[in-house]
Order: C-alpha cells, then sequence, then structure tokens
C-alpha cells in the first residue's frame, strides 16, 4: 500500500517536504540544514524510484527566483550608491576566485561541466545556483554535486567565521563600538526640540522668509505665541519670544539654536483641536511621488516631521521620493490630518494583501525577456538569460522601479517569504528525486574527489577576502564578516557571526552584498555553463 501511495506524485511531495523539515530542524552543536535538507531527502527518495512532475520544479523555479528578485531589487541597486561599493568589490573577488578555482581543478582533474557549476553552487551554498546549474545544463549530475558540496559549505563558513576573530585577536565588542558612531553618524537620530526666539532679526518675518529646513535641516512642527499653540505654515510669522518647535539631527538643532535663540527643555503641548499622527502610505496613486509636490501645509495646514522606512527615521526634505508602507509622522489640526490619511490611505491590511497580477505578470515579462537571443555579427557567440536569467533580471528591475501606473511591484514580506518558501521546496522536491536516480553511481564513482573540491572552492574565497578587506581596502572585522557570508550566500555563517557579538553590522554588510552575490554568481554559472 505504501508502495502504491509513493507512486502518487502529490503524496510523495508531501511527504518529501514533511520528512526534509524534521531532518532540517535537528541541531547538532547548534547547526542545522534547515530547509535544504529536503534535498537530502528527495535524492533518497529519487534512489529508491519515486519521481515528481518536472512541470512541478518548473513551477517552483519561477516562484522562488520571482520573489527572490522582487526583495532583493532595491538593495541591489541602492547599494552602489553608497560605502558598499567597497564590500561589494570584495564580494565580487569572492564569486570570482571561487569559479576561478573551480574552473582550475575542473581542467587539472578532467570533472564535467554539470558538477562543476553543481560543486560551485554547493560550495557557496547558493539554491539559486543550483537552479541556475540545472537549468543552464539540464543535467541531474549538478544536483547530485550540489548536495556532495553543500555541507561542507555551510559548516565550513561557520568554523571560518567563528575562527577568524581569535586567529586576528579582533575584539569584536570594541570594534562593534568604533562602527555604530560612524552608522549614527550617517544616519543621525532624529530629535525634538523647542527654542524662544531672542535673536531680534527674526522678529516679524514668516517661515518662508526663514527657510528653515534649507539652512539648518530641522523641520518646524509648531509655533506657540502667548497661550495659543500653531501649526506652522509658510505663512506663520515669529516674533520676539515666541517659541518654535523643530525635529532634526542634533547637528541641525544646534545650528537652529545658533540662528534663533535659548535651547529649552520639554516640548510644546498640542491644543484638544491638533493632533500628531503617524500614517501609512498605501495609497497607489501616492507612491513614487516627491514630498514636496504633496503641498501638505498649503492643502492640509499640516506638517510632516519625519519619516519611517525600514527601521530609519528620515528627514522630510521636498525632494524625497515617496515609497509603499512609509510611515509619516503628522502633526496639524485634527480635520487637516484626516484629510492627509486620506490622501495616503493609512490601510495597514493593504500591507498584508498579496495582488496576484504583478506576480503573474512579472513572471510572464521574465520568461518572454529569458527567451531573448542575443548574437554577436560574424562570431558564433550568442547570449540568452535563459529562464531563471530572464526572471531574475526582470524582478529586480520591476522592484527597482516599484510602480508603473497603477501597477505596484512590491509585495508584502509574509507573502514573499511564503511564496518564496513554497517554490523552493517544489523545486528542490523534482530535482532531488531526479538526481537521486544516479545518485550512488555518481558517488561511487568521484565522490570523494567532489567532496574536496568542494571544501578547496568554499575555503579559497574566504581567504582571499580576509586578505583583500584587511590589507587592501582596509574594512572592519565586522564588516568583513558580514561580506563574507553574504558573499558565500550563507544565512548560518550570518547567523554565527552575530551570535559572537551584540551589533547588527554583520547583518547590515550581509543584506548590503547578498543580492550582489547571488546575481553574478548566477551569471559566473551561466557563463560556465555555457561557454567551458
Amino acid at each position: 500500500m505504501f508502495t502504491e501511495l509513493l507512486k502518487s506524485s502529490y503524496f510523495a511531495l508531501f511527504l518529501i517536504v514533511a520528512l526534509g523539515f524534521m531532518l532540517g530542524r535537528l541541531q547538532i552543536k547548534k547547526l542545522s540544514l534547515d530547509v535544504s535538507a529536503v534535498i537530502f531527502i528527495a535524492l533518497l527518495f529519487g534512489h529508491l524510484g519515486v519521481e515528481i512532475p518536472k512541470a512541478l520544479g518548473n513551477f517552483g523555479l519561477v516562484l522562488f527566483i520571482f520573489t527572490i528578485g522582487i526583495q532583493a531589487g532595491p538593495g541591489f541597486f541602492d547599494s552602489f550608491r553608497t560605502k558598499g561599493k567597497t564590500l561589494i568589490l570584495i564580494t565580487l573577488l569572492i564569486i570570482s576566485s571561487a569559479s576561478i578555482a573551480a574552473l582550475a581543478l575542473k581542467y587539472l582533474l578532467g570533472i564535467d561541466t554539470p558538477s562543476i557549476v553543481g560543486l560551485i553552487a554547493g560550495a557557496l551554498t547558493s539554491t539559486p545556483g543550483l537552479a541556475v546549474a540545472i537549468d543552464s545544463t539540464q543535467s541531474p549530475a549538478a544536483s547530485i554535486a550540489y548536495g556532495i558540496g553543500y555541507p561542507f559549505g555551510v559548516i565550513g563558513v561557520i568554523l571560518f567565521v567563528k575562527l577568524l576573530p581569535r586567529v586576528l585577536g579582533v575584539d569584536l565588542v570594541a570594534e562593534a563600538r568604533r562602527l555604530d558612531k560612524e552608522r549614527k553618524d550617517q544616519f543621525p537620530e532624529l530629535k525634538t526640540c523647542t527654542f524662544r526666539v531672542t535673536n531680534s532679526m527674526l522678529d516679524g518675518r514668516t517661515l518662508a522668509d526663514l527657510d528653515i529646513r534649507k539652512l539648518t535641516g530641522a523641520v518646524v512642527s509648531r509655533v506657540r505665541k502667548g497661550d495659543e499653540i500653531l501649526t506652522p505654515t509658510s505663512h506663520t510669522v515669529i516674533h520676539f519670544n515666541d517659541y518654535i518647535q523643530a525635529v532634526g539631527s542634533e547637528e541641525s538643532l544646534a545650528k537652529l539654536a545658533e540662528w534663533v535663540g535659548v535651547r529649552e527643555e520639554g516640548e510644546l503641548p498640542l491644543l484638544h483641536t491638533q493632533s500628531i499622527e503617524q500614517i501609512l502610505l498605501t495609497k497607489k496613486d501616492m507612491v513614487n511621488r516627491q514630498l514636496g509636490h504633496l503641498n501638505l501645509q498649503q492643502n492640509y495646514g499640516c506638517t510632516i516631521t519625519r519619516i519611517r522606512r525600514s527601521g530609519i527615521d528620515l528627514a522630510p526634505s521636498p525632494e524625497l521620493v515617496l515609497k509603499f508602507g512609509d510611515k509619516l509622522m503628522v502633526v496639524g489640526e485634527k480635520e487637516g490630518v484626516k484629510g492627509v490619511e486620506s490622501l495616503l490611505g493609512n490601510n495597514a491590511k493593504q500591507l498584508s494583501d498579496t495582488d496576484f497580477f504583478p506576480i503573474a505578470m512579472g513572471i510572464v515579462l521574465g520568461v518572454l525577456v529569458g527567451r531573448i537571443n542575443i548574437s554577436f555579427p560574424g562570431t558564433d557567440f550568442s547570449f540568452s538569460p535563459g529562464l531563471t536569467g530572464g526572471i531574475l533580471i526582470t524582478a529586480l528591475l520591476l522592484s527597482a522601479v516599484g510602480k508603473t501606473g497603477p501597477i505596484l511591484w512590491t509585495m508584502s514580506a509574509p507573502a514573499n517569504q511564503l511564496l518564496r518558501q513554497l517554490g523552493l521546496l517544489l523545486f528542490l522536491a523534482e530535482v532531488g528525486t531526479s538526481a537521486g536516480k544516479n545518485l550512488v553511481a555518481t558517488f561511487q564513482d568521484s565522490g570523494l574527489l567532489l567532496f574536496a573540491v568542494g571544501v578547496f572552492v568554499t575555503l579559497v574565497p574566504m581567504f582571499v577576502a580576509v586578505f583583500v578587506g584587511l590589507y587592501v581596502f582596509k574594512v572592519s572585522v565586522l564588516d568583513l564578516l558580514g561580506t563574507i557570508t553574504g558573499g558565500m550566500t550563507s544565512t548560518p555563517g550570518l547567523a554565527a557571526a552575530d551570535s559572537m557579538v551584540d551589533s547588527n553590522i554583520p547583518g547590515v554588510a550581509y543584506a548590503t552584498v547578498y543580492p550582489i552575490a547571488m546575481v553574478f554568481l548566477i551569471l559566473f554559472i551561466q557563463f560556465i555553463a555555457m561557454f567551458c
């Protein structure tokens, strides 16, 4: 009876997933395989003759790659405009050195191309890389080699991360304090402060004349004239001994104090007709609009004091482009605040709702892009992104654009996580059972050799990253730990780094370089599969 049930693809699929999760949750000294354990169960089932339809694997593949691209898009392009340029260069060295090491051993030891690209993906623990390796070679040898190289890919990065600070003699706690101070200087905390106007040169001038935001970077949120509390507008006139409440960084508030007058303790109270609310931007037609274009002071008599995005408070400059899910701190008369709420949406439910049209259309566009074939006249060279490349490129671009007309190319975090996990499970179950048919024979022929090559490909790029990062670019060890784990696409490695120090610095570096590592690893694997 059980044998008959295994012939049912849906029963076998969910049995593989269930057993994979059971195995993935087993921990040995806080090390676990997590969701990647599914491929090992699938390999076993494939060896026993179980088959999962190819169509299910392809369905999972496109879901997984598209959700990865949608999530990584903004970070991929933003990372080029920050200090991450140095970290990105180190990441490219990680990917290129791993590929060069693998290619050298391929020709030295006579390893076939599907196995070598599978080993690269396994040594760098990259399931998107495995997806591309399989899609590019159409060979089960890629997933078998991935399964051989993956275990040390996980364990090796964790051990390297744990041992590196000790070998270098670095105090991670002291290093974290130094880097945290640097980060706060780049994204200063916004504070609220009250000032009494003692500069007689300001008497009788309007806020438009003073242009406080441009001169100091601070935003005036309230004005007190005697016992009257006002929500400021550009026409509000400032007099001697008036009180001004402003929001800004410590530096901008210090500039304002030098210009306006005496800094006071406490905040100005709100009148019963006024309110301060945090409003979510959930209206599609407001996305990608500049804050200044909304003209909230003139239209609603309200002031934006700060905008919170991805856990960071941003100063509300007129040029700031609004994004879906931004939280705007709005101060004004209650009726005006209600008007702003209606304008921006403030519908928390929309943040968790999933619109499947952008997902379906994005995947359709990605499949079409993947079929584009670029030929070079006068040569036999041609290039096609393929299924995974086309979908990934499309998802990255759409996510970075964010909005096209009424279409939002975004997904809520829970929806993205669910679809990505579903796609990954379907993909791993199918490719694992396909590869399992030849697993024993392949491992008997070259398993130990492939394992040794996988160890080499895992270790070489990390040593290259340490040498270049510390002695050429002089980056901090905490940034280097995050860059190594991100460049190796190793979430378990990041967890090991986080456990050693109470700082999010490794996580910030990881998030900066991970999209770069994922994209360039895919490109390198495609290139090797096509031309080597």
